[in-house]
């Protein structure tokens, strides 16, 4: 039976390592052993950092809609109550976006939804 070496694909496998690690840090992309350590790690963070992304945007969102309302002497949950009375649904992205650019608009935005409430409040 012939001897196999194996010496193609293991250079085969480090150049593929290398290769994905070659922007990172130190001997993080040169040496086979840091490099292989660093290129597991880097998949767990980006998987995860995938998912927290998303929480962190919906964070920003809140915080920027939150300090329109109170330029417009409204809360933050006040104003969403208003507006899901009022049966108006746009996502917070978008209000967030209107917010940030077009303050007349979302004046009128905060206006329905202090209607919406005090709509809500008045006994039929």
């Amino acid at each position: 039976m012939p001897r196999v070496k194996r010496g193609t694909m293991v250079k085969k496998r480090h150049k593929k390592i290398l290769e994905a690690a070659s922007g990172y840090f130190g001997g993080k992309h040169a040496l086979f052993k840091t490099a292989n350590e660093q290129y597991a790690k880097s998949g767990n963070y980006a998987y995860r950092d995938r998912r927290n992304k998303k929480r962190e945007f919906r964070r920003l969102w809140i915080t920027r809609i939150s300090a329109a309302c109170r330029l417009n002497g409204l809360t933050y949950n006040r104003f969403i109550e208003g507006l899901n009375k009022g049966g108006i649904s746009i996502d917070r992205k978008s209000l967030a976006e209107i917010a940030a650019t077009d303050a007349g608009a979302f004046t009128v935005l905060v206006s329905a939804a202090t209607t919406a409430l005090k709509a809500a409040q008045q006994p039929a």
